[in-house]
């Protein structure tokens, strides 16, 4: 097992468990879908992972209504883990945002599979160079980095995927190493481990030669023929396949007794020593007792969870990283997130640090009559001692006189439910022997000195433990997953989660489960969370009730969105103010605890505190108004996502001809930055979707919102959004008899399901789409749903019938005089052509579409220009001009994040250097192929991916490998009912004949 605790700093491994260091010391990375995540990201090893792809990672289809807010919230406390001592106004350095989604930078060296990556490397380096001691020492030692199944104890669809990944990439280093050892001579000691190996593995083909050829070597000739025997009935009964060519071979080698597989002799090896660091601890001096006041609250019996962050700000308390100063601690959250619990709990265990005593104000900064500074000084200045007819009456002097009192002593200052700064200034000690903690619901960045801590609501296993600890363990026990949907419903906050759990508690009849469907009706959750005098709804009232009129306004309208953020931008169309405006109202609120702020520019509410705004709008509002705001924000979504289309596609028609609700939009310098912003609003845009076509207001809008959102289907993104806010929206725009917004609909649902390969379901829209599109007249569209016709036609290789479609397509181009539809319908057709034996015609239609995109400047036609050319070259053997071309709207689309396109131009590389026969160039890039259509859950590319690298593998020798690739091409091929899956079939029978 690897020795992670002997390495200084922080290190990561997911070679086994999913486990990370610091400086030796194992942290805590809490909840499986917590260390599912960190696996993630640490596989992706430094690129942005954004949230649609976290969801569908951890959670797949299973993934709860409110999983985005879990998801921030796991992210929240991996943050702290890795960077427990970093300010909350520090952005992070390891766990960073980029965009919506996230990445973590690191040092690869400090990743256990990078560097297991970078020894498989050097020991092929060694290999090729003629050291074959060296790279079997290598090797050994990389496998040492493994302690068991990869990934253990990370969950969801992605850790299984990569799991697979791993476990494959484990046992072809093994195999190597075996012929590495094989080589050196070492088959008698090895062949024990590969009898076991080959047992646990039997279809493995390579390992089983080497297992034959090991038994040869040790002159077990009838063992090694009847390993080939078992292995030919296992591929047959299987996979119905014989053994492949290396097997076969090797099999009649050893009935020949062929001298060429006699061993060489062994070399000598040498090992490196092994180094071990120590490390100092230093202590601190005793503290000095006397009397004391004891004024803290009693602490709660059933404190839950906190466990870094009680941590934290005991060492805060402590001095640490404070510097001369007094350790001041300002802890600022919604109402109900648990700040004086905290706050509290922490108090009462730091009180050996505090000999001297505790003082306690209840500052009431948020009801109708908050403590005066005044007043609170009295009441400490009375429990030092000091008699009431000496205390001065000026502010000023008494708080100099309470400072005087606490210098030589060392005692801990709780300021409890705080308004502002003005508040406690005069309130907190003067020496450094003293200390203080304040809660708020303000986040207060102007007091000097202090450590700002913006408490949370709790993780989803807290949030459990709370809830047992409260209703009883058993009966959460007994119904745990109903009891995860419950404190969900709460949205883990503490205030929430306590209230419901103290209604179980009272009620022994009510099962977990009976609360599930109460809390489910969002109108009606807020009422019952909401016992004796605790009540959810009155905690946010409080806060609600410092607001002016424009702050409560803001507050009341930006509930209404259904994304589950917003950015400025958006937020000031809601507002019908200016970007500056909205800025300034909505920081307000985030300071006030009522709003947070994930991210610079974006902004989000608790989903509690949401509902209780929302409620706050229905009373406040006019439904007009309520309307009209969410209509202000669909037109912003419509006129920025038009503006980005029109940069994404030069030269289209589309962005053109959508609806205008007279909102101005996000403006862009660039496609690649148009692009970005689309994938960062996503959700957002989506939510807008969906609300109007709740409300059956706008559907055309809502529809032509979606089809201008059609630049995210090339990063392959949301797909599954897609699908079901495109379906809802089609079953309303038909109900409504809106025909333009239904053939919006079927064109984009087309397009997901083109993506997906489901071929036969995106034809039948696309065809319904046709008709609806010669019905309204609308011509932009019906030229586009065409031009897809044909491209499913010739997917499905019917060319006569895509060229004409395509024909159809360019006709109905030319008449709105729409170019560069003409030309995409071009270059789309090379492929037909080709199909149809008629290359010259296939080049003809490639060059023309990339003349008429070139001249009118569309980047983006360009690259798919040079890549439909780039096929057609290579397909009649002009390989370096297809590379050329291939190369060039590689870097395009690389750059512009259109992930399916970078998938589509690595595999037609990887099948051109085939042909070329640079079968190790064609490797890589095939596997580059491979990586991105795993990434964006793209299972044809993936079987794409799969067949060329077979091929290039086959071409390189390794003919073990290359048939396992294939025969997972066809697999995939089968399942799609792609008619790829013949060829595949009958390359496998090829290489058995052959």
């Amino acid at each position: 097992m690897p020795d992670h605790a002997a390495a200084d700093g922080l290190r990561f491994a997911v070679l086994g468990p999913v486990l990370a260091w610091r400086d030796g010391a194992e942290l805590d990375l809490g909840t499986p879908l917590q260390r599912s995540i960190l696996a993630m990201l640490l596989l992706r090893e430094g690129h942005a992972v954004t949230p649609d792809e976290m969801i569908d990672g951890v959670w797949g289809e299973d993934a709860p209504p409110r999983a985005l807010g879990a998801l921030r919230t796991y992210v929240s406390r991996l943050r702290t883990v890795l960077e427990p001592d970093r300010s909350p106004r520090t952005p992070p350095r390891l766990l960073t945002s980029v965009g919506r989604g996230y990445a973590l930078r690191l040092d690869p060296a400090r990743f256990d599979l990078a560097v297991f990556e970078r020894e498989c490397a050097a020991a092929e380096s060694d290999r090729r160079t003629g050291r074959a001691g060296e790279a079997a020492r290598r090797l050994r030692g990389a496998l040492r980095l493994w302690s068991g199944e990869p990934l253990a104890g990370a969950v969801g669809p992605y850790a299984e995927h990569q799991r697979d990944r791993l476990a494959e990439r484990r046992m072809s280093a093994v195999e190597t190493l075996i012929e590495l050892d094989l080589e050196l001579g070492r088959h008698a000691e090895i062949v024990s481990e590969l009898v076991a190996l080959a047992a646990e593995h039997p279809l493995r083909e390579r390992l089983r030669a080497q297992l034959m050829l090991a038994y040869y070597r040790c002159g077990r000739q009838a063992e090694a023929l009847s390993v080939f025997t078992e292995t030919r009935q296992a591929l047959v009964e299987e996979l119905g396949i014989e053994p492949g060519a290396e097997l076969a071979d090797l099999h009649r080698r050893i009935l020949a007794a062929d001298l060429s597989l006699a061993p060489a002799p062994p070399p000598v090896r040498l090992s490196p020593p092994d180094v071990h660091d120590d490390a100092a601890t230093a202590e601190t001096g005793p503290a000095i007792e006397m009397p004391r006041p004891a004024q803290l609250p009693a602490a709660v019996s059933d404190f839950t969870g906190r466990t870094g962050l009680v941590q934290r700000l005991l060492a805060l308390l402590r001095g640490e990283g404070a510097g001369e100063g007094v350790p001041v601690a300002a802890m600022s959250g919604i109402g109900g997130v648990g700040k004086t619990t905290l706050a509290v709990h922490v108090a009462h265990l730091a009180e050996d640090l505090f000999p001297d005593g505790q003082l306690y104000a209840d500052l009431r900064g948020y009801g109708a009559e908050p403590t005066a500074p005044e007043t609170a000084l009295v009441a400490f200045l009375r429990a030092l001692g000091i008699p009431m007819d000496v205390i001065p009456d000026g502010l000023a002097e008494r708080s100099a006189l309470f400072r005087s009192l606490l210098a030589e002593r060392r005692m801990l200052v709780l300021l409890d439910n705080a308004r502002d700064a003005e508040q406690v200034e005069h309130l907190l000690p003067g020496s450094a022997g003293c200390a203080a903690i304040i809660t708020s619901r303000g986040k207060l960045a102007d007091l000097p000195a202090a450590r700002l801590v913006d408490l949370d609501v709790m993780e989803p296993e807290e949030a459990l433990s709370l809830l047992a600890a409260v209703a009883g363990p058993e009966r959460v026990a007994a119904e745990r997953a109903a009891a995860m949907d419950v404190v969900a419903a709460c949205g883990f906050l503490p205030l929430a989660v306590r209230i419901v759990a103290a209604r179980l508690a009272s009620r022994p009849s009510w099962t977990v489960a009976s609360l599930v469907p109460r809390l489910a009706d969002e109108r009606r959750r807020l009422d019952e969370m909401k016992i004796g005098n605790l009540a959810v709804s009155a905690t946010f009232a409080l806060g609600y009730g410092q607001l002016d009129a424009r702050q409560a306004r803001a507050f009341r309208l930006l509930s209404l969105p259904a994304g589950s953020g917003i950015s400025v931008f958006a937020a000031a169309a809601v507002l019908d103010l200016t970007p500056a405006e909205a800025e300034d109202v909505i920081e307000s609120l985030v300071d006030a605890s009522l709003l947070e702020a994930p991210a610079p520019g974006r902004y989000r509410f608790h989903d509690l505190l949401k509902l209780f705004a929302r409620r706050q709008a229905e009373d406040a509002e006019e439904p007009a108004a309520r309307a009209l705001a969410l209509r202000r924000l669909l037109g912003f979504y419509l006129a920025s996502a038009g503006a980005a289309h029109r940069l994404a596609y030069e030269g289209s028609a589309i962005a053109d001809n959508l609806t205008d609700l007279g909102v101005r939009g996000h403006s862009f310098s660039s496609a690649d930055e148009a692009v970005a912003w689309l994938s960062a609003e996503a959700e957002d845009m989506f939510g807008a979707v969906a609300q109007a076509c709740e409300s059956g207001g706008d559907l055309l809008a809502a529809a032509d919102l979606l089809l201008a959102l059609e630049p995210l289907l090339e990063s392959g993104t949301n797909q599954r959004e897609f699908e079901h806010r495109t379906s809802t929206l089609l079953t309303a725009t038909h109900r409504a008899g809106e025909r333009r917004g239904e053939l919006r609909c079927r064109y984009v649902l087309g397009r997901v399901l083109f993506g997906a390969n489901r071929l036969a379901e995106a034809e039948a829209h696309f065809l319904a789409a046709r008709t609806l599109g010669e019905e309204t007249g609308d011509h932009i569209v019906l030229g586009e749903t065409c031009n897809a016709l044909a491209v499913v036609a010739g997917r499905r290789r019917r060319h006569t019938e895509a060229l004409e479609w395509f024909d159809r397509a360019t006709a109905v181009h030319r008449e709105t005089g729409n170019p560069a539809g003409e030309a995409l319908a071009s270059c789309y057709s090379a492929r037909d052509h080709l199909g149809l034996g008629r290359p010259d015609d296939a080049i003809a239609a490639a060059e023309r579409g990339l003349a008429v995109f070139s001249e009118i400047g569309s980047g983006a036609g360009m690259a798919r220009a040079r890549y439909h050319l780039g096929n057609v070259l290579s397909h009649v053997g002009r390989l370096n001009e297809a590379v050329v071309h291939h190369a060039e709207c590689l870097a395009f689309f690389r750059a512009s994040n259109q992930r399916v396109w970078e998938q589509r131009v690595c595999y037609r590389l990887a099948a051109t250097f085939i042909a070329a026969g640079r079968f190790a160039e064609a490797a890589r890039h095939a596997e580059q192929a491979l990586t991105v259509s795993r990434e964006i859950t793209h299972p044809y590319g993936e079987a794409q991916s799969l067949a060329a690298l077979g091929k290039a593998l086959a071409g390189l020798g390794q003919t073990g490998r290359g048939r396992e690739a294939l025969v997972k091409a066809l697999d995939i091929f089968t399942r799609l009912g792609s008619p790829e899956a013949d060829d595949i079939r009958a390359l496998l029978r090829e290489q058995v004949e052959t």
